[in-house]
C-alpha cells in the first residue's frame, strides 16, 4: 500500500475532541473522525495556502463546482447543473437549515431512529414536532424499514423526512427498492426529502451508494442531498459540505433557511475539498480497503472472543453498532467500557429510541488501536463472568 494507515499519529494535547475529552489512560474511539493523516494531497494545498501567508475574505474556488459535479456524473450517472451547489458550513447546518427554510411553526420533521444525534434533535431544536419511526432490526442485528409503521406516523403537518444513507449508527446502505418505496411515500405525502449522504464514499464491497434523487426527476425535485469530503477525506474540522439541490424553489426556501446565522465556507475548507475530490482518489481506495480489514477484524474478534456482544457487519461508515444487550453487563454498557476497560465509546441512547443497550465504536483508527481496545473489552468482560 502508498499509504501508511498503520501509523500510530499521536493527537492527544493537540485540542482534538476525540482524544482530550478523556484520561490520558482512555482509548477513545467514539467521535467519528479517523486517526488517519488527510491524503497528502490535500496536505500540500494547505500548506501552500499557509506559506502565502494572507488569509483575508476567501470565495469558492472557480473550478470546484466543476469537479463536484463531474464527480457526481461519474460515480452516479447523476446530471447536475453548477447553481445546484450549495456550499454549507458541515451537513448538521444544512439540516438546520432544511428545518428552518421549509418546515413551519406547528408541523413536523420524520426520521428514522437509532440514529445520530442531531438528526433526531434538529425538530426541536428549531422549535418544530419530531416524529420516529423506529427501524426494526431481526436477530442478527441487520436493521430494515417497517414501511407500514412509517406511513401510519404521517400525519398532514409531516412536511419534511431526514434520511441518513449510509445509515449511522446501524451501518446499512438501503437498496434501490427500499429507497424507491420511501420515495414513493414521501412523493404521495407531499414530502420534502433531506438525505443525510455524508458517508456516500465509505461503503464495502458488494454493496453500492445511490443518491435517493438519482431515482427519478420526480424525486429529484423534492430533494435536498447533503454530502461532504469531511468523513471521507478526514477533513471533518475544515466544515466544507456541499447541499445539492437542483429544484432552483426548493433551493430559494433551503437558502432561507440560513436566516443569517449559518456562515459561509473558510478559505481553508475550500481548499482542502478541491485538492481531495480531484487528487483523494488513490487515497481513499486504500483507505476502503484498510477499513474494510478493521471492519472483518472487529466482527470476528466480538463473534469469537465476546460472545454476549452481537454486531451486524456495516455495509457502510467506519463505525459498528454493537448490541451489548445479552452481555450480562450491569447499567448501561458505555458507563461499563468506560469504566472498567477505559475504552470510550458513544452511548447507544444518544441515538435515539431502540439505543438502549448499545455502544458504537469508531474503527476508523490503526489496527493496532483497534486491537488494543477490543482486548481491553474482552478483558473487562471476562472479569465480569469471574
Amino acid at each position: 500500500m502508498a499509504f501508511d494507515f498503520d501509523e500510530i499519529i499521536p493527537r492527544r494535547g493537540t485540542d482534538s475532541e476525540k482524544w482530550d475529552e478523556y484520561a490520558e489512560d482512555v482509548l477513545p474511539l467514539w467521535v467519528a473522525d479517523m486517526d488517519f493523516r488527510a491524503p497528502p494531497a490535500v496536505i500540500e494545498a494547505l500548506r501552500a495556502r499557509v506559506e502565502h501567508g494572507i488569509f483575508g475574505y476567501g470565495k469558492e474556488p472557480a473550478a470546484l463546482r466543476e469537479v463536484i459535479t463531474a464527480r457526481l456524473k461519474r460515480l452516479y450517472g447523476w446530471e447536475v447543473a453548477p447553481e445546484a451547489i450549495v456550499f454549507v458550513p458541515g451537513v448538521v447546518r444544512g439540516i438546520h437549515m432544511a428545518c428552518r427554510g421549509l418546515v413551519a411553526p406547528g408541523e413536523a420533521v420524520l426520521y428514522q431512529v437509532p440514529v445520530y444525534p442531531p438528526i433526531h434533535l434538529a425538530p426541536a431544536r428549531n422549535g418544530l414536532a419530531g416524529v420516529a419511526n423506529q427501524l426494526v432490526a431481526d436477530d442478527c442485528g441487520y436493521y430494515t424499514i417497517d414501511f407500514e409503521t412509517l406511513e401510519s406516523q404521517i400525519t398532514p403537518q409531516v412536511r419534511l423526512f431526514i434520511l441518513c444513507n449510509p445509515h449511522n449508527p446501524v451501518g446499512r446502505v438501503f437498496r434501490r427498492p427500499e429507497l424507491e418505496r420511501l420515495a414513493e411515500i414521501c412523493l404521495r405525502h407531499d414530502i420534502v426529502i433531506c438525505s443525510d449522504e455524508i458517508h456516500c464514499d465509505l461503503v464495502y464491497s458488494g454493496y453500492q451508494h445511490i443518491p435517493i434523487a438519482t431515482l427519478s426527476s420526480e424525486v429529484e425535485a423534492r430533494t435536498i442531498t447533503l454530502m461532504a469530503p469531511s468523513k471521507t477525506y478526514n477533513i471533518a474540522g475544515l466544515e466544507c459540505s456541499v447541499a445539492i439541490v437542483p429544484n432552483p424553489e426548493l433551493r430559494e426556501r433551503f437558502l432561507a433557511g440560513r436566516c443569517n446565522l449559518v456562515p459561509g465556507i473558510n478559505v481553508m475548507g475550500f481548499i482542502a475539498a478541491q485538492a481531495a475530490y480531484q487528487h483523494g482518489d488513490a487515497w481513499l481506495a486504500e483507505l476502503l480497503y484498510y477499513l474494510e480489514g478493521n471492519r472483518d477484524f472487529l466482527c470476528r474478534y466480538i463473534e469469537e472472543h465476546m460472545p454476549g456482544l452481537r454486531v451486524y457487519p456495516p455495509e457502510g461508515t467506519f463505525l459498528a453498532w454493537i448490541d451489548c444487550r445479552h452481555a450480562g453487563i450491569p447499567g448501561d454498557p458505555y458507563t461499563f467500557f468506560l469504566e472498567r476497560a477505559r475504552v470510550a465509546l458513544n452511548p447507544g441512547p444518544s441515538f435515539g429510541a431502540g439505543g438502549e443497550g448499545f455502544v458504537r465504536l469508531n474503527f476508523g483508527c490503526p489496527r493496532a488501536l483497534l486491537a488494543e481496545a477490543l482486548e481491553r473489552m474482552r478483558a473487562a468482560l471476562t472479569a465480569l463472568r469471574g
